[in-house]
C-alpha cells in the first residue's frame, strides 16, 4: 500500500456522533438529588443518557421562586434586587436525555424555556461554566416575581421545598398554565 492508499478509521455512524454529543444541564429544584423528579435522572443516568458532574451555583444572582404548589422557577430576570447566587447540580446530558428533560419541563407548552445560565462549579471558584438551565417561561416570569413579592431563594432546599404538591397529586382539570395564572392572580 502506497502513501497515498493510508488506511483511515471509518468515520463514526451518525447516531453515534448524536450520543457522544453532550449538553450541561443545570437543575435547582425538583430534579435535583432528594427531590421528586430526580427519578427521572436515576433512569437516564442507567441508560448512560445522564451523568452528575458536581454541584454548581449561578454565576450571577438570578430570582429563585416557588410557585403554585411549591414548584420551583428559576427566572431569567437577572439584576433583580432580592435575589442570590442560585445552588444547584449540573448533570451531562445526551441528546436523547435532554428530549426527555424537555417533556417533563413542558417546554414545547410553554412551561419553562431551556435557556443559557452561567455557573460555577464548586471547587472551581473563578471559572464560568456556560450551560443550561430550565427557566420560567417568558410569559409569566416576571408576574411570577411580582408574586413572590420580589424575593427569591439562594436555594429549592427541603425547608423551601416543604408543602410541594405532586403533579398526580394537583387539580387535573386545570392546565399546569391555568395553575400558574390563578397563582399569580392570587393575593397571597
Amino acid at each position: 500500500m502506497g502513501a497515498a492508499e493510508e488506511q483511515h478509521p471509518p468515520a463514526p455512524a451518525p447516531a453515534a456522533v448524536e450520543e457522544s454529543k453532550r449538553t450541561l444541564v443545570f437543575t435547582y429544584g425538583t430534579l435535583k438529588r432528594g427531590f421528586s423528579n430526580h427519578g427521572l435522572l436515576q433512569d437516564l443516568a442507567r441508560a448512560g443518557d445522564a451523568a452528575f458532574v458536581a454541584a454548581a451555583a449561578t454565576a450571577d444572582p438570578l430570582p429563585l421562586v416557588c410557585g403554585p404548589y411549591r414548584v420551583p422557577f428559576l427566572l431569567n430576570l437577572p439584576g433583580e434586587h432580592g435575589c442570590q447566587r442560585v445552588r444547584g447540580e449540573l448533570y451531562s446530558v445526551t441528546a436523547r436525555g435532554l428530549a426527555r428533560l424537555d417533556e417533563l419541563e413542558g417546554v414545547s407548552r410553554a412551561h419553562y424555556e431551556r435557556l443559557p445560565v452561567s455557573v460555577v462549579v464548586d471547587g472551581e471558584e473563578g471559572t464560568v461554566e456556560e450551560v443550561v438551565a430550565y427557566y420560567a417561561h417568558r410569559g409569566y416570569a416576571a408576574e411570577m416575581w411580582a408574586r413572590s413579592g420580589r424575593r427569591g431563594h439562594a436555594e429549592y432546599s427541603p425547608a423551601v421545598a416543604a408543602g410541594y404538591v405532586r403533579r398526580v397529586d394537583r387539580p387535573q382539570h386545570l392546565t399546569f398554565l391555568d395553575q400558574i395564572r390563578v397563582f399569580v392572580s392570587s393575593q397571597s
